[in-house]
C-alpha cells in the first residue's frame, strides 16, 4: 500500500514543472516521491531503500540524517530565523562561516559573498570581474574562457558558461562574451595516437592561441570545474591545470575554480584546485558547503580582486549587488555545523581512504562490453558507454543507453544518473568498503541488464 496518498502523486502531474525533466513524459510516468533519508541510503513512498549513489545532486557529504545539523537550524531558527547582510548589517552565522572558509581554503582567498546556489555564485563572479574591469579603467576586458562540457549553473550569464548544448538550445545561450575550449578529456578529444603529454600541449597551445587572437586585453576570466561533473565526471590530463595557471598569470587573466562539487573532500583533498596545483584568484563553492540541507553558496576572493571592487563601491557609495537570501543566518548555521562534522568525522580523509576501494570497484567495470571508459578520482566517477569499445563510437541517439542503465540500477536499488552517455557516480563521503561493495553489485547487474536492453532495442 502507498504510504503517501495518490492524490500526491497526481497532483505532482498536475501542478509540478521539475527541472531537467522531460515534462510531457513526466505527466505520463508521474514522480517517485522520497519519503525519508537514512545515511547513504533513501526511500520511496512504497517503502524501498536505496543506496543513494550520487549524494542527492554531487552534494550529501554527510549522509541524509545527521541530526545534529537539523538541531543546528532549528536553533538558530529560534534565535534569529532571518536577517540581511546589506548595508552594514551583519549576524554571527555568517560571520563565523566565513571566517571558518577562510581557514579551510588555500592561502590568500581571505575574503566571501554568500549566495543561495552555485548558479548564483558564478552569476555573480561574472559581475563582479566586469565591476572589478570597469573600476581599474578596461572596460574591453569582459570575455569569459571555458570549455565545452563545463558545467557552471543555469542563470542566464552562468549558464551561458556553461559548455552543454541541453543547457543552451532554445534558452538564447551563451548571452555573455565566453568561449568554449576544448574539453580536456583525453580518452574522447584526443586525436587518433596522441599522448596525454601531446593532448595537453595542444590544449593549452589552442588556449593561449585563443588570447592571442582575441586579445588578452580583452579575456578577463578563466573558468573551470578542477574535476567537470554534470558534463561527465572528466578528469584533466597531467600538466593541463599548471599549464592554464601560467597562461593566465602571463596575460593577467584571473583564474576561477568552480568547486561547487569538487570541494570540501570530495575528491581526496579539500579542494580541487589543490590536487591539481593551482592557485586561483576566485573560488567558488556550493552543494557540500551544508549537504544541501540548506541552500548557500559562497565565493571566495583574493585581494587582486576585492581591492579593485572595495575601491570603486567607496567610488560609487555601494556595491549594487546581493541576494535577499544572501549569507542566511539559518543556512549559515547548516553550514557551520556541517564543516564541523567533516572535520570531526575526518570525512575528507574517509574520501582519499575509500578513493583506491571505490575506484577498483569503477574500474572492474572497463571491460564490459558497454564501458568504453571507466574514470574518476576520489569519490567521483563515470562509466562512458559506446555501441563500439574499439573505435569508441557513441550510441545513436545519445543517452538513451545509459539512461536504461541508470533505471535497472533503480530498480535494484541504486541511484545513479546518465550524463549524455555516461553512467555518474557521486556517493556520500560516509561510505564504507562494504557500501562500495554493494554499489559495485548493483552497478554490474544494471550493466547487464542494460546491454541486454540495448540489444533488444536494435542499438547493438
Amino acid at each position: 500500500m502507498n504510504r503517501i496518498p495518490n492524490s500526491l502523486h497526481a497532483s505532482d502531474i498536475a501542478h509540478s514543472m521539475h527541472p531537467y525533466t522531460n515534462m510531457r513524459a513526466h505527466e505520463q510516468q508521474g514522480p517517485m516521491i522520497i519519503t525519508k533519508g537514512d545515511g547513504i541510503h533513501v526511500y520511496d513512498s512504497e517503502g524501498k531503500e536505496y543506496i543513494e549513489g550520487m549524494a542527492g545532486l554531487w552534494s550529501v557529504a554527510v549522509g541524509f540524517s545527521e541530526s545534529r545539523i537539523a538541531e543546528a537550524a532549528y536553533k538558530q531558527m529560534l534565535e534569529l530565523p532571518y536577517y540581511h547582510s546589506f548595508a552594514h548589517k551583519a549576524h554571527a552565522p555568517s560571520i563565523k562561516l566565513a571566517e571558518k572558509l577562510v581557514e579551510m581554503t588555500p592561502e590568500g582567498l581571505n575574503r566571501v559573498f554568500f549566495t543561495n546556489s552555485g548558479s548564483e555564485a558564478n552569476d555573480t563572479v561574472i559581475k563582479m570581474v566586469w565591476f572589478m574591469n570597469n573600476a581599474l579603467g578596461r572596460p574591453e576586458k569582459k570575455k569569459f574562457l571555458a570549455r565545452n562540457k563545463g558545467y557552471h549553473g543555469i542563470t542566464i550569464a552562468s549558464g551561458s558558461l556553461t559548455g552543454l548544448p541541453g543547457n543552451h538550445k532554445d534558452f538564447d545561450l551563451p548571452a555573455i562574451p565566453v568561449i568554449h575550449l576544448t574539453c580536456p578529456h583525453h580518452w574522447k578529444w584526443a586525436e587518433p595516437g596522441e599522448s596525454e603529454a601531446e593532448f595537453t600541449a595542444r590544449l593549452l597551445k589552442e588556449a593561449e592561441d585563443t588570447i592571442l587572437s582575441e586579445g588578452p586585453e580583452t579575456i578577463a576570466a578563466f573558468i573551470g570545474e578542477p574535476v567537470m561533473g554534470a558534463g561527465g565526471v572528466m578528469t584533466p590530463p597531467e600538466g593541463y591545470w599548471p599549464g592554464i595557471a601560467e597562461l593566465c598569470k602571463k596575460y593577467d587573466i584571473l583564474l576561477v575554480s568552480d568547486e561547487v562539487i569538487n570541494g570540501f573532500g570530495r575528491l581526496g583533498t579539500p579542494f580541487g584546485c589543490q590536487k591539481y596545483g593551482f592557485e586561483p584568484d576566485i573560488l567558488v563553492t556550493s552543494k557540500q558547503l551544508t549537504s544541501s540541507y540548506m541552500p548557500l553558496a559562497a565565493i571566495l576572493v583574493n585581494d587582486k580582486v576585492y581591492n579593485p571592487i572595495a575601491d570603486n563601491t567607496e567610488k560609487l557609495g555601494t556595491f549594487g549587488h546581493g541576494f535577499t537570501g544572501s549569507g542566511h543566518p539559518v543556512a549559515c548555521a547548516a553550514g557551520l555545523e556541517n564543516l564541523a562534522i567533516i572535520e570531526e568525522k575526518d570525512l575528507m580523509g574517509n574520501a582519499a581512504r575509500m578513493e583506491a576501494p571505490f575506484q577498483a570497484m569503477v574500474q572492474s567495470f572497463a571491460d564490459h562490453p558497454l564501458v568504453g571508459e571507466a574514470r574518476g578520482t576520489g569519490l567521483i566517477a563515470g562509466l562512458e558507454l559506446v555501441a563500439d569499445k574499439a573505435s569508441k563510437t557513441a550510441f545513436s541517439p545519445i543517452g538513451k543507453v545509459a539512461a536504461a542503465v541508470a533505471r535497472a540500477a533503480q530498480d535494484h536499488g541504486l541511484i545513479c544518473r546518465s550524463v549524455y552517455e555516461t553512467v555518474a557516480l557521486c556517493p556520500p563521503l560516509i561510505i564504507n568498503e562494504s557500501d562500495i561493495e554493494r554499489i559495485g553489485q548493483r552497478l554490474g547487474t544494471a550493466l547487464d541488464e542494460g546491454h541486454a536492453w540495448a540489444k533488444a532495442e536494435g542499438f547493438l
